[in-house]
């Protein structure tokens, strides 16, 4: 039976990945809670931008890697619309500049409400457009960075310090002046360790089959062995830099609520460790970003029931 265009669409979009796009919003707009400074008209318009950035990263995604041959019969996960046959190359493009307009138009909007000072609406205009240049130069173009192990990097960043502490600034408007100032950065780095950790499970699990075409990852660089401890390592400082955070800023025991999730993660550290096949590590990246946004939650519940 043919699918219809519609859910030939949704599978392109790759919803399971959205959760974690929305994991560094709902942490930073908790700590703007925490900091008063919740606003709806930011929070809302910060969602609508995330997951239009979100969405035109896996398109992108999708159209370069089958630009550059790396989606292809040897790959291990779920096939891509590209390389299926079922959405065609020119209409991938099309799909990436509608994305790249909603995003800009959704972030111009975004910044209206947010600033009333022009040199922050510049400033963080010039980080949306660094933003929609990154997601589509991952690993579409002449020379994507995502082929130069260079992915990580990027997803830290922008999951992770910019996704946080950028969307808690857009509610706050400050860091220096204002009750949590630059410790925001801790759970930010937290963020960080494991939207790159979801990156890091996918490029093991097509790590074979990149080599072969010439993306070379930081797993292709590292190996497969090494690249699971990396995978502790981000795993590890995540809840280091959250519990660094915990301690700065302590109010209640409520702000361990976190914690619960440790179980959770410990167990997912431990399969990806016994897991030798590549393939077998597909279920583990739905479990690590709904994993993630559940440890993104409970850090913002636990600062919500600990505000006096």
């Amino acid at each position: 039976m043919n699918k219809s265009p519609i859910k030939l669409w949704l599978e392109a979009f790759r919803l399971r990945t959205l959760p974690l796009a929305l994991s560094t919003i709902v942490m930073g707009t908790f700590l703007a809670a925490d900091a008063f400074a919740f606003r709806w008209p930011v929070f809302i318009l910060a969602v609508t931008t995330t997951l239009f950035l979100q969405i035109l990263s896996n398109l992108a995604n999708d159209y370069g890697d089958h630009q550059h041959g790396a989606d292809n019969a040897e790959r291990v996960g779920p096939k891509r619309s590209v390389q299926s046959g079922a959405i065609s190359a020119t209409n991938m493009r099309v799909a990436m500049i509608v994305f790249a307009l909603l995003a800009l138009a959704s972030g111009i909007a975004l910044l209206a409400v947010s600033f009333n000072d022009w040199a922050k609406i510049l400033l963080f205009l010039g980080l949306g457009l660094a933003a929609i240049a990154a997601a589509v130069k991952y690993t579409a173009g002449s020379n994507p960075y995502g082929y130069r192990g260079m992915g990580d990097i990027f997803v830290f960043v922008f999951f992770g310090l910019v996704g946080t502490a950028g969307t808690y600034y857009l509610y706050a408007n400050s860091l220096a002046e204002d009750p949590l100032g630059f410790l925001v950065f801790l759970p930010a780095i937290s963020m960080g360790c494991l939207s790159t950790g979801v990156l890091n499970l996918n490029n093991m699990r097509d790590h074979v089959p990149d080599k072969k075409a010439g993306k070379i990852t930081l797993v292709v660089r590292l190996g497969y062995a090494k690249a699971k401890q990396y995978h502790q390592i981000l795993i590890l400082s995540a809840f280091g830099a959250a519990l660094l955070f915990t301690f700065a800023h302590y109010q209640s025991i409520w702000q361990f609520s976190f914690m619960l999730t440790a179980p959770i993660f410990v167990k997912h550290l431990r399969d990806v460790s016994q897991t030798q096949e590549p393939a077998l590590l597909d279920p583990q990246l739905k479990i690590l970003a709904l994993s993630t946004l559940l440890f993104s939650v409970l850090f913002g519940v636990g600062l919500f029931f600990s505000i006096g």
